[in-house]
């Protein structure tokens, strides 16, 4: 029997879900809330590393932020597409675990996948209320959705103040070494944005993200519904 999830968050291969939100994760789990991740493929295409390595990598990211579980659908390397099966699948894991709340990448990213991660994750978001839709399953009410950046980012909706733990970020990315370690001369290597100082401008766009509220860490998420706000400011009696 599956286990509830108080959040669950997609990504298109492991390491999305690190680059965008790590700090994040670490900080809900030592709140005590139940974090699981969803990785679509098995990065089978990139151009460093392979599928073996990557699980490890990403067995081992997971223990860092002390995630619940993680999963991998096995959906083809850059063959993501809002078809039948691929949203039935995303649609499946949703329903599995039941989650309060969702994240998926940014609608707006340089890399494809990216794109149609967060597309199939929307869909799915949608057909998992829907009872007559996979009636085989149960049907789960709609968690709310927020969506994290990658590559590419925008005035954030919201932001959270991760200082406290962007140590557990930098570790977790530091477990992906096929994906963002320093290339020698000696290795047999492709050179590629992600380990050409990419760990380094993350952590400078998460400076700049917290810039504006004074916060020397954060992570920025967008939002396409309204979010819901009880009260403003301390109440006064």
């Amino acid at each position: 029997m599956s286990e509830n999830l108080d959040i669950l968050i997609f990504g298109a291969h492991a390491d999305d879900a690190e680059i965008g939100m790590s700090g994040l994760i670490a900080k809900q789990v030592a709140a005590g809330s139940k974090v699981g991740i969803c990785d679509l493929t098995a990065a089978e295409l990139s151009s460093n590393g392979n599928v073996e390595l990557r699980k490890k990598e990403a067995a081992a990211a997971s223990e860092v932020l002390g995630v619940t579980m993680r999963c991998n659908l096995g959906l083809p390397d850059r063959g993501l597409y809002v078809t039948p099966d691929h949203v039935a699948a995303v649609t499946e894991v949703i329903r599995l675990h039941a989650p309060s709340v969702i994240f998926a990448p940014y609608w707006e990213d340089r890399h494809p996948d990216h794109v149609a991660c967060s597309k199939l994750v929307e869909e799915a978001v949608f057909n998992a209320k829907l009872r007559r839709y996979m009636p085989e399953q149960p049907a789960v009410p709609a968690p709310d959705l927020y969506f994290y950046f990658i590559n590419d980012w925008k005035t954030p909706d919201l932001l959270v103040d991760v200082t406290d733990y962007y140590g557990k970020k930098e570790a977790a990315l530091g477990c992906y070494q096929s994906q963002f370690g320093q290339v020698s001369p000696d290795q047999d290597v492709a050179l590629t944005p992600l380990n050409q100082g990419y760990v380094e401008r993350v952590k400078a766009r998460d400076a700049l993200l917290g810039q504006r509220k004074l916060i020397p860490y954060a992570e920025g998420f967008a939002v396409k519904s309204p979010y819901v706000v009880n009260l403003f400011g301390p109440i006064r009696t």
